[in-house]
């Protein structure tokens, strides 16, 4: 039997994030993930150690690599079209879902509840943590953009600060303000 799953995975790379807005450096969904896995374990260590949490960073780093696997089927909708009205936002989480179930069908029955976690995690503490790396990915972004003179990402900036800050994750405040202003600087200024 040919199972279809990884191979599947692998095209991350070809789906394009930020479609609708001109980009000075293309960004890819395979790219993007390990971003968000890389941000998600940080959160969690940042939690754990300056927060009193008890956050598994390696579960919220693997739920981050596959946080937008359905993409893969559904391309990258783009974020004023996702959340334009309840009804989109609603009817988009069911063509996630239906693409989640579609994925989880490419593997082995056997594989397919290890992977279930990783592609649509029960854990609100965890999904909270890989909503918040998301979201510093997408800052991370629109701060590379503004380095490199791109102002066509400057509401973004606006927009996606305001709703890391609503998320209310503290670990995610702790890395606004201790880290995010170092994606600002060149390769001479970091040390």
């Amino acid at each position: 039997m040919n199972n279809e799953f990884y191979a599947m995975i692998s095209r991350m790379k070809y789906i394009d994030r930020w479609a609708l807005m001109r980009n000075t450096e293309s960004e890819n969904l395979m790219q993007h993930s390990y971003e968000v896995a890389v941000l998600a374990h940080a959160l969690c260590v940042l939690g754990n150690t300056r927060c009193g949490m008890d956050l598994d960073a390696d579960k919220a780093a693997v739920a981050a690599l596959y946080h937008d696997a359905s993409e893969i089927l559904t391309g990258d909708m783009p974020t004023p079209v996702k959340y334009y009205s309840d009804e989109i936002r609603e009817a988009y989480k069911h063509v996630e879902a239906v693409a989640t179930d579609r994925l989880l069908d490419m593997l082995p029955e056997d594989l397919r509840p290890s992977y279930a976690k990783a592609l649509a995690p029960e854990d609100a503490d965890l999904k909270r943590i890989v909503k918040a790396a998301d979201k510093l990915s997408a800052l991370i972004k629109c701060i590379e953009e503004a380095k490199a003179g791109n102002k066509e990402f400057d509401k973004a900036y606006e927009s996606t600060l305001r709703s890391i800050h609503a998320l209310e994750c503290e670990p995610a405040e702790i890395f606004l303000a201790e880290f995010i202003d170092s994606y600002g600087l060149t390769l001479d200024q970091l040390r």
